[in-house]
């Protein structure tokens, strides 16, 4: 019972006094209590017999405050919003909140309209498109299917890459339709370039701020549900921001004589790190710039690189050449940035290509320039390096889907992946971790790296599933994951590769694996197109359509299908060839195939990890 001036003869003063004590009182303080406000008021014995039970019923202890709900739900790609969304579910339980926490994919849309509290974190695929697991969610929510929302108080966190042009688009998607929807904004959405983490966290204050609860209520839905406050488990104290520093045990090449390809195989070590990862996931791996890029960039800006230069809010310094070469992204051109360049050097005539109606110059100008180009293009000599420095970006991570399984290779994770090498401009190009771990990491060299889980590519549950692997290049790396942890499983389901490169003689990654796993039936079937062999180029997508008729069988039978490889155009490929595939076996009409491929995805029965 909760004591008011409606309901007692206190004044206001008096009942918030009274209300901070008494929930603190103890059974005996409560009984004690109750004798000497008899005795205090001098009153004989039947009055206090009287007031006694009154008394007791006032002092009782309030009944627990129900605590606020809050559903967290996530659209995630690579993992990023999924990880974002645990942590924000862990600290609104810690708070005394009940959280219902779901990939999109998991939530039942229907359920939306008895939802109170939402906070949606996703991630933006591709070209401003959902991620494969929030495309049902997003695509009900626009529809006219979605309800009414005017009880709903909701918050969204944004990922995205401000190197893309429809930056954070589904997240901004998702917080207009909400309110459209007649829903009220908690916090206002935060956008996350990819650095994302101090945003992140500033958003997670200003949610958890907004949804805290009294210290009661926290407390009662502490006892209410003790399990949230035991069950979390134990985490690895290396992440994607204390990134372990991993010995590299092997640094192989993948590729034969006579390939134009350079593939690398990084077998590394994770002894003493508590790291932990299934198949299907991805190993973040911070690189460095290349030296030569550093150099040429200081001398075209007429820097120094012995000068100290702050690389941190913790006012951190180092070395010009040093803080460039690994802690600041140089190679990739943002109009965001372009925008703080133009006020450091506002006479530089940068300024006009941002100007309204020029989007389709500017699109142009960044795609294929890096800092360098834009120093020489505009003449930005003399801007200070410490001032220039704090506009940049932090060098981010790479994520590579992780080729090894925990099984067959314990404390260790292998990667597969390919040297970007090319020519534009007169100047010749290189992707900066591909070819920072060709060039320049030797067998004994620490990598700072972690663990990215990725929930949204995982083998399925029953082992007795067949599953589908469409992996062109070094998109075949997590099927030797998923294949090697069947082997050491004795996994009977059937499994089926398609596999694409340029050239059987030099291109066919892990080949005397592949045929080890078909001798010894945990590879029940192989198709390969090698596109540089035969006068007509053939690629994966080819080698299903051959094989329609047997493919929609093992649809049929139940396959999980799973792709990995270039999402612009392989992915887009394939896709269209499952789909050709169910009007061609299935005898479906092309909105019933639609569906049925939506229908796949909901049940995880079709899983991409593209990039």
């Amino acid at each position: 019972m909760v004591l008011q001036v409606t309901n007692s003869p206190f004044d206001q003063e008096q009942v918030d006094l009274l209300n901070r004590l008494l929930p603190q009182l103890t059974e005996l303080q409560r009984v004690w209590l109750n004798g000497y406000l008899a005795g205090y008021s001098g009153a004989a014995p039947a009055v206090a017999a009287t007031i006694a039970p009154a008394a007791e019923a006032l002092f009782a202890p309030a009944a627990p405050v129900a605590p606020k709900e809050a559903t967290v739900l996530f659209g995630s790609q690579t993992g990023n919003s999924s990880k974002l969304a645990k942590k924000l579910t862990k600290k609104l339980e810690d708070q005394g909140l009940q959280v219902t926490i779901a990939s999109m994919n998991d939530f039942k849309p229907n359920t939306l309209k008895n939802v109170s509290n939402l906070l949606i974190v996703v991630s933006t695929h591709g070209e401003g498109e959902p991620p494969d697991s929030a495309i049902a969610f997003h695509e009900f929510l626009h529809s006219k299917r979605a309800p009414k929302l005017e009880s709903l108080s909701f918050s969204v966190l944004a990922l995205g890459d401000t190197s893309y042009e429809f930056y954070c688009q589904t997240g901004k998607d998702f917080d207009k339709r909400l309110e459209e929807l007649g829903g009220t904004r908690l916090a206002d959405r935060v956008d996350c370039d990819v650095d994302f983490d101090e945003a992140a966290e500033q958003w997670m204050s200003q949610v958890v701020s907004a949804l805290s609860v009294p210290a009661a209520g926290a407390a009662a839905a502490a006892s209410a549900s003790p399990a949230t406050a035991t069950g979390a488990a134990v985490e690895s104290e290396y992440s994607r921001s204390n990134p372990f520093q991993a010995e590299v045990l092997e640094n192989l090449n993948l590729n034969g004589r006579g390939s134009d390809r350079e593939t690398r195989h990084l077998e590394i070590s994770l002894e003493g790190s508590g790291l932990q990862y299934e198949p299907g996931d991805s190993l973040g791996i911070y690189p460095q710039n290349d030296p030569e890029l550093v150099a040429e960039l200081i001398e075209a800006m007429g820097w120094s690189a012995g000068e100290q230069v702050t690389i941190n809010k913790n006012g951190d310094k180092l070395p010009l050449g040093e803080a460039l070469r690994k802690h600041f992204e140089i190679t990739v051109l943002t109009k965001p940035l372009l925008e703080q360049i133009v006020k450091l050097t506002p006479n530089s005539g940068l300024g006009e290509l941002l100007e309204a109606g020029r989007e389709q110059d500017l699109r142009a100008y960044i795609s294929d320039r890096d800092l360098l180009d834009l120093a020489t293009d505009y003449a930005l000599k003399g801007v200070p390096a410490s001032e220039f420095v704090t506009i940049l970006r932090k060098l981010p991570a790479r994520l590579y889907s992780i080729a090894s399984s925990p099984s067959a290779y314990p404390g260790e994770v292998h990667v597969t992946v390919r040297a970007v090498r090319y020519e534009a401009r007169e100047r010749a190009r290189k992707g900066v971790c591909s070819v920072h771990l060709a060039e320049r990491v030797a067998s004994g060299e620490a990598l700072p790296v972690f663990i990215q889980q990725n929930d949204n590519f995982k083998l399925p549950q029953n082992s007795e599933s067949p599953i589908i692997m469409i992996g062109p290049g070094t998109g075949v790396a997590p099927f030797r994951s998923f294949l090697g942890e069947r082997e050491e499983a004795g996994a009977s389901g059937k499994s089926w590769l398609f596999y694409g490169d340029q050239h059987f003689s030099t291109d066919f990654l892990y080949q005397v694996e592949w045929q080890r796993w078909l001798k010894d039936g945990v590879l029940t079937r192989m198709d390969v197109a090698f596109s540089r062999d035969t006068d007509q180029k053939v690629y994966v997508q080819h080698r299903m359509q051959e094989h329609a008729k047997e493919l929609y069988q093992w649809l049929q039978d139940g396959a999980y299908v799973y792709v990995c490889g270039d999402e612009k155009k392989m992915a887009h490929d394939v896709h269209q060839a499952l789909l050709n595939i169910l009007v061609q076996e299935g005898g479906m009409t092309s909105e019933a195939a639609v569906e049925y491929m939506a229908q796949l995805q909901q049940q995880k029965r079709y899983q991409r990890d593209v990039y």
